[in-house]
């Protein structure tokens, strides 16, 4: 049953409303970000000495392990959020946020405790990864179930700037905290209170943070939409299964990752960690400056987020974010070249304050930051109107967390793993430093390509009360994309020369302990993820039959390729493999179609799908 949402509600009680789920996310997402501004500091920290670019790789690992669960902490409270509401569910999000944030200023280094520091870091990362994983489709969830249904896109965006603003808030924190208590204390203690290292400040200050945000929630009254919803009796009785069980669902959780939060999320994280990350790492900028430049761009550029907010609410969700995704893609070689000639053209040791223009640095960061605006936005309009109320939670928070937390989160970690690797300085020399840029603009594209064809415009539709299908649905098969990751997997295994190789001089166990995390990631991208989509279309058989048959050909024609462009040498030998990659999902595309063209005339009645 679909109704509006145009009830009339106070201006006040809006406000209210805003104010306190905008607060309580603020504040986790400075809990959340406080590790991501001392990402470079932390590396020498909590990681075993001796290899600065190793630990700088590991502390970004744990910087992402914290993202990687975040899936799993959207459906463990996205449930909790369906069955008993939304309120409570976000006070819960918030009690685990602040606490973990906080142990970590209690947590001793690796020079005192040695790895077991290491391990109770990662663990407090993911607890952190967890809570985050329930917050923000429970604030979203919450704020669209109460404001008219014709300026969604612009309230919703008021929970859009918290990210950014709790980034502000952390990297203004920690500043004041080195500049306020000098490096020495801000490392090592001494000279602060109680002699605690000043870095441990800023996680301390946490339970602070804590208690305010409860006490502000704590007086919200439940979303009216589930209120409703409860007193008819239709609460999901699961919504695990109603969600991502019913292939009608299931289609919009996948489109909505890859058609909008996947290259949102790169795009967000790209204009805010990784900038911070290459002025630092790469451009050798101090820490002090770095901050300066990433914050006043902040500061330009986070009220275009109610902007671009209210500008979806008349153009549509789709066109802004597509957008944004599209400039993104186009313009981040030529701004990431500008910060370097703005800023260390002869990338010496150590950046020269003279040689830095900080106007035109602030610009090309600002630019960055105005299209995480354009990309972020809009996304929890699109993402709540995609979904039903009794299963929105839960639905909506899995593909923004993939988005974010997968491909966002995992974002410098990735782009400067390839802008350091030998290949890439052996390809390009000093403009290697690009290389990582590939990563985002590749997902951007993706992203533009599914967005683009595939997503619907959701403006327009009322906020609904409940999901009820006229017939029922067939339960999805998941077995067929398990069987399809582990023939992926085996596969890439053979294929492998260093796998065949390591086999034979350690042994079979040892080559898969060693060797099994990058074959498991290309299996499913190449192979269990395609099938995904393909079983949506087609019964279980026909769909392993199509993604074979197109990685075989695709096997085949890189048979010839591959070879003659790895002969060829230079550039032509680094994208060797992206060429192959990118004949692959060529063919994808191409059986798809020709495919849904053959079945369309004896499956359109019984496949079509409405828009929910």
């Amino acid at each position: 049953m679909e109704t509006t949402n145009d009830q009339a509600l106070s201006p006040s009680t809006l406000r209210r409303v805003i104010f306190a789920s905008s607060l309580g996310t603020l504040f986790e997402w400075y809990d959340f970000y406080l590790y991501g501004s001392l990402a470079v500091f932390f590396g020498s920290r909590f990681f075993p000495p001796g290899n600065e670019t190793a630990q700088l790789l590991a502390s970004l690992a744990t910087f992402g392990a914290g993202f990687g669960v975040r899936p799993l902490g959207a459906l463990v409270f996205g449930r909790i959020g369906d069955l008993v509401g939304r309120k409570y569910t976000f006070l819960m999000t918030m009690a685990t946020m602040g606490v973990s944030t906080a142990l970590v200023g209690f947590l001793p280094t690796y020079a005192t405790w040695g790895l077991a520091a290491t391990v109770f870091l990662v663990l407090l990362r993911l607890l952190q990864g967890l809570a985050l994983g329930g917050e923000y489709g429970g604030a979203t969830t919450y704020v669209a179930e109460h404001v008219p249904d014709s300026q969604r896109g612009y309230y919703t965006s008021y929970i859009q700037t918290t990210a950014s603003l709790g980034f502000f808030l952390s990297m203004g924190v920690i500043g004041t905290t080195r500049v306020v208590l000098g490096e020495a204390a801000f490392k090592s203690g001494g000279a602060t209170l109680l002699g605690i290292a000043g870095w441990r400040i800023p996680f301390l200050l946490s339970f602070l943070l804590l208690a305010i945000s409860l006490y502000v929630r704590a007086r919200m009254k439940e979303s009216p939409l589930f209120i409703r919803l409860k007193r008819q009796g239709l609460v999901s009785v699961n919504p695990l299964r109603e969600s991502f069980r019913n292939p009608a669902n299931l289609r919009y959780v996948l489109l909505a990752l890859f058609g909008a939060t996947a290259g949102q999320g790169v795009v967000w994280y790209t204009g805010q960690f990784y900038t911070l990350t290459f002025l630092q790492t790469v451009l050798k900028i101090d820490w002090k400056t770095a901050y300066i430049i990433v914050s006043i761009a902040l500061a330009i550029g986070t009220p275009f987020f109610l902007v671009f907010g209210h500008l979806s609410d008349r153009i549509g969700r789709k066109r802004v974010i597509l957008a944004g995704c599209f400039l993104a893609a186009v313009t981040y070689i030529p701004i990431y070249m500008g910060l370097r000639h703005f800023s260390n053209p002869n990338l010496s040791p150590v950046a020269d304050p003279r040689q830095l223009n900080m106007a035109m640095m602030v610009l090309l960061v600002a630019l960055q930051v105005l299209y995480v605006t354009m990309v972020y936005g809009p996304i929890a309009a699109y993402l709540v109107e995609l979904f039903p109320t009794n299963i929105r939670y839960t639905s909506m928070s899995l593909p923004y967390h993939l988005g974010n937390g997968w491909f966002g989160g995992f974002l410098p970690l990735i782009a400067t793993a390839l802008t350091s690797s030998a290949v890439a300085k052996d390809t390009f020399g000093t403009n290697s430093i690009y290389v990582g840029l590939l990563y985002p603009i590749a997902v951007c594209i993706v992203t533009l390509v599914v967005g683009g064809l595939f997503i619907h415009e959701t403006k327009d539709h009322e906020i609904d009360t409940a999901f009820r299908s006229g017939a029922r649905q067939p339960d999805f098969d998941w077995s067929v994309v398990l069987g399809a990751l582990g023939v992926g997997l085996v596969v890439l295994l053979l294929v492998s020369t260093d796998f065949r190789q390591d086999a034979l001089k350690l042994g079979l166990l040892k080559a898969l302990w060693s060797d099994v995390w990058y074959p498991l990631i290309g299996a499913s991208a190449l192979f269990a993820l395609p099938t995904l989509f393909f079983r949506l279309e087609y019964p279980r058989v026909k769909a392993v039959a199509f993604v074979s048959a197109c990685l075989a050909l695709t096997l085949a024609i890189s048979f010839f390729v591959y070879p003659a462009l790895m002969n060829v040498g230079g550039v032509f030998r680094f994208f060797a493999a992206v060429t192959v990659v990118l004949i692959y999902l060529a063919i994808l595309v191409g059986a798809y179609f020709l495919g849904r063209l053959s079945s369309h005339a004896h499956s359109a009645a019984s496949r079509t799908v409405q828009f929910p």
